[in-house]
């Protein structure tokens, strides 16, 4: 007897829509996504779609209707609640567009619960497309099946990022210059916790010394090689998930 095939299947589209999901409710579809489950995904009537509201969790849905320009899907039940995303954030400099792009998508996948860019000296950058980094994150949260997005701020100048740190939050300074190995720094601490990543060019000395003397900052080695800033930023939370993180209890 052939084994039942799994409902909902795993290739169900997924999507994050604006609206709070409840058991019973209806959705309206439109413009791109409506496109995306259309025209991409061949979705529908009766198939199945995965929805996330950034608020209670992920939920089953099914296509009730598909129209050339919209479609309306009916919630059925809820499959996962909200996730526990661990308290790290991201503090990356400004890079190249396709370099802080490959940033924001990595981060996401790897679970930061927030990314807040910073503008240095010497990055070569000092603006951030916010609907265009939106939607990076927001494609990464669905492809990797997160539940929750992760918060991401406007950039600020490094400065005001150190003048308003929180009291009680680490700040792990990825220092090419040296510092702690990061896997027994990142161990070591508990409670909540930020990894700062340079730019291309590193940070100058005047920074560097801003930031080595204020009273949250850790500074950290990620090993013998000087890393790109994209890489570092991906090399540190992978560290961090791995030893402080929710893959250390996966």
């Amino acid at each position: 007897m052939p084994a039942t095939p799994a409902w909902p299947p795993r290739s169900a589209p997924r999507l994050f829509v604006g609206q709070r999901l409840e058991d019973g409710a209806s959705l309206a579809i439109e413009g791109a996504q409506a496109h995306y489950l259309g025209k991409v995904m061949r979705a529908g009537p009766g198939d199945a779609v995965i929805l996330c509201d950034n608020q209670t969790g992920e939920w089953l849905a099914r296509v009730a209707h598909a129209g050339k320009r919209d479609m309306m899907l009916t919630l059925e039940r809820q499959l996962r609640p909200l996730e526990a995303v661990p308290d790290l954030w991201l503090c990356p400099a400004l890079l190249k567009k396709q370099a802080f792009d490959w940033v924001l998508e990595k981060a996401t996948e790897l679970g930061t619960s927030q990314i807040r860019p910073v503008i240095t000296r010497r990055c070569v950058a000092d603006k951030l497309n916010a609907e265009r980094a939106a939607t990076i994150v927001t494609e990464a949260a669905e492809q990797c099946a997160r539940t929750a997005l992760p918060g991401l701020f406007d950039p600020v100048k490094l400065d005001a990022m150190l003048r308003d740190w929180p009291t009680g939050r680490a700040l792990f300074f990825a220092d090419e210059q040296g510092g702690a190995p990061a896997a027994a720094a990142f161990a070591a601490h508990k409670g909540p916790a930020a990894l700062l990543i340079g730019p291309e060019g590193g940070f100058d000395e005047a920074e560097r010394a801003a930031i080595r003397a204020h009273p949250a900052a850790h500074a950290i080695t990620l090993g013998p090689r000087i890393l790109r800033g994209e890489t570092a930023a991906v090399a540190g939370l992978g560290l961090w998930m791995g030893v402080a993180g929710d893959w250390a209890a996966a």
